[in-house]
């Protein structure tokens, strides 16, 4: 008997990898992950003389926007069908784009965030919403941390090719701006493929209902998803987990060119200073997503071993202890050690998020799980509002050591509280 289940396991496992619509999932996110400007944006924005604090306004900003339409996007969808939602949305990616090329004026850059924020307001959750209904679709549901963690893997493989091809694209482009506007090409690309998706995912919902009716039904569902409480804890760490890291993964950038001017690398001293740092924050992008994409591909083997859920609070409580120590790396002027802390940090974040999928997708009912995923896009959102401005303040006032201990410490600290709520499935 259990023979007979490996081998259905592995047919099965073969028949996903084959299935067509799951590598349209998987290119879909690696279109979307080439996203050229990203291993140089912090160093972009500091280019115009603004400091973190004003940064973090800028990502403030973003997120704000997803949050406030975060709601509207959900009529959206129900009204005209997820298809058409994911189209809108990656016209609003381009939009921004264009004004971040443009740039120079803080004014401009504000603008291009919330064209970016309209972006991830359409766009967040709704995909994931369909991988969950194509799945239910074939019979394949139980196998969801799989699917997720392999088509998350596709992401970051995007992200690496990304991070790798930029380094050519930065040394012999006029300036960073261009890679705005050449990473227009794969969001066209995803454009496409999207309107190539069955019609069945476009899930339209044909009602007559009144925006105060939904509004009315959709409060009710709110409160019937909060008063669950291991539903609560998952989405809150998820949420908390996703923010922080958000907020602070791309410091790496300041502190990679504050390292490389004060000190230099050996192996790079034949270029000047600034074609140092875009080679080395290339290819440090490039290496952390390749083993980012590993890790998101292979995390479901862990399940063996450990349940999601205790591996949830584990990468949380060492994302925690690695911000603690990060402090004192980052006082030591330590270019490798702060390589991989960071390395760990990204590595945490890719492989936990199949992980939260796989723990919500079971606890959740069916018709939750699109108020379920905006939830959670919210929560994160509502975080980073108040955390980027506030790290970035810190930052500028202290040192991002400074900052990254502070939020070390109130990682244990909450994490702690999350360990206490049990989760009864688990």
């Amino acid at each position: 008997m259990i023979y007979n289940s490996f081998m259905k396991d592995d047919n099965i496992y073969m028949n996903i990898k084959k299935d067509p619509q799951i590598w349209k999932f998987g290119f879909y996110g690696l279109f979307k992950n080439l996203k050229f400007f990203e291993p140089y944006l912090y160093i972009y924005f500091l280019s115009f003389g603004i400091n973190l604090f004003q940064i973090g306004i800028l990502f403030s900003i973003r997120e704000s926007i997803t949050y406030i339409f975060e709601i509207p996007s959900g009529i959206f969808a129900d009204h005209y069908g997820k298809i058409t939602e994911l189209l809108i949305c990656f016209t609003f990616y381009i939009i921004s784009f264009i004004f971040f090329f443009i740039g120079e004026k803080y004014s401009i850059l504000i603008i291009g965030m919330i064209f970016f924020g309209l972006g991830e307001s359409f766009r967040s959750g709704t995909h994931k919403a369909m991988i969950y209904s194509y799945l239910e679709k074939k019979g394949w549901f139980s196998y969801k941390t799989f699917v997720y963690g392999r088509t998350r893997s596709f992401s970051l493989i995007g992200s690496s090719l990304s991070a790798f091809i930029s380094i050519i694209f930065v040394l012999n482009l006029p300036g960073l701006r261009w890679l705005f506007l050449i990473a227009i090409i794969p969001y066209t690309l995803d454009f496409i493929l999207i309107a190539t998706y069955p019609g069945y995912l476009n899930d339209k919902i044909e009602s007559d209902k009144s925006f105060k009716k939904f509004i009315k039904n959709s409060i009710m569902q709110l409160k019937s998803i909060w008063r669950k409480k291991q539903l609560r804890k998952v989405l809150l760490s998820s949420s908390l987990y996703d923010a922080i890291f958000k907020t602070i993964k791309d410091y790496i950038q300041p502190i990679m060119k504050m390292l490389v001017v004060a000190s230099g690398i050996g192996i790079l001293a034949k270029y000047p200073p600034k074609s140092q740092i875009i080679i080395v924050l290339g290819v440090i992008y490039g290496v952390f997503y390749i083993f980012s994409s590993i890790a998101s591909r292979n995390v479901f083997r862990l399940n063996r071993y450990f349940s999601s859920c205790k591996l949830m609070n584990l990468f949380f409580d060492i994302m925690g202890i690695t911000l603690f120590v990060m402090f004192f790396i980052i006082k030591s002027n330590l270019i490798i050690p702060i390589i991989v802390l960071f390395f760990i940090l990204y590595l945490l974040k890719d492989a936990r998020r199949p992980l939260v999928v796989d723990v919500a997708g079971d606890i959740m009912d069916r018709r939750e799980r699109a108020t379920v995923m905006s939830i959670d896009s919210q929560l994160k959102s509502l975080v980073m509002i108040i955390l980027a401005p506030l790290v970035g303040l810190v930052a500028d006032q202290f040192s991002i050591g400074i900052a990254f201990l502070s939020i070390g410490v109130f990682i244990i600290i909450v994490n702690s509280v999350f360990r206490s709520i049990k989760m009864d499935k688990y």
